[in-house]
C-alpha cells in the first residue's frame, strides 16, 4: 500500500483516519485561533491525527469584491506562526509555480486547487519541493 508520512503521521489507504480540517481562507485571527483550537482539541479527544487546512488566496471566487484571503506572504506568515504555536501539520493552496517554493518553507503538504489540477507547470514545481502533494479532482 501506498503510503506518505507527515511530520509523525502516516497517511495511507491502510491506515488510521486522519482528520483534515480548518478554514477554507484565513480570515480574522479570533476565529482561526477559535477553529484550530476546536478542531485540535476535537481530534486529541478522539484520540486521531489533525492536520490544519487553510487557503491564504481564494482565487476562484466569482466576484471580484469577494474576500480572497491574506495573500501569499502574509497567509504563510500566519501558517507559520500557527503551526508553531499549536504543534500541527498544514496544507494549503498554492496558485503558481513561483509559490511552490516559498509555500515549502512552510507548509507540510500541497494542496492544488481542483482549477488548476490541469496545470502542468504548476503540479512539475509542487513535486518539485519533495513535499507530498493533494491534488484535488478537477471536474473537467
Amino acid at each position: 500500500m501506498t503510503q506518505i508520512g507527515v511530520k509523525d503521521i502516516s497517511i495511507g489507504n491502510d491506515k488510521p483516519f486522519v482528520l483534515i480540517a480548518g478554514l477554507n481562507v484565513l480570515e480574522e485571527e479570533k476565529t482561526i485561533l477559535e477553529v484550530i483550537s476546536r478542531c485540535k482539541q476535537s481530534a486529541k479527544s478522539l484520540d486521531i491525527p489533525y492536520i490544519f487546512k487553510a487557503s491564504y488566496d481564494k482565487a476562484n471566487r466569482s466576484s471580484f469584491d469577494s474576500y480572497r484571503g491574506p495573500g501569499p506572504k502574509k497567509g504563510l506568515e500566519i501558517l507559520f506562526e500557527l503551526k508553531k504555536e499549536f504543534d500541527v501539520p498544514v496544507i494549503s493552496d498554492i496558485h503558481s509555480p513561483a509559490e511552490a517554493e516559498m509555500a515549502s518553507e512552510v507548509l507540510d503538504i500541497i494542496q492544488i486547487p481542483a482549477f488548476l489540477s490541469r496545470q502542468t507547470d504548476l503540479i512539475k514545481a509542487a513535486c518539485e519541493t519533495s513535499l507530498p502533494l493533494n491534488i484535488k479532482k478537477g471536474q473537467f
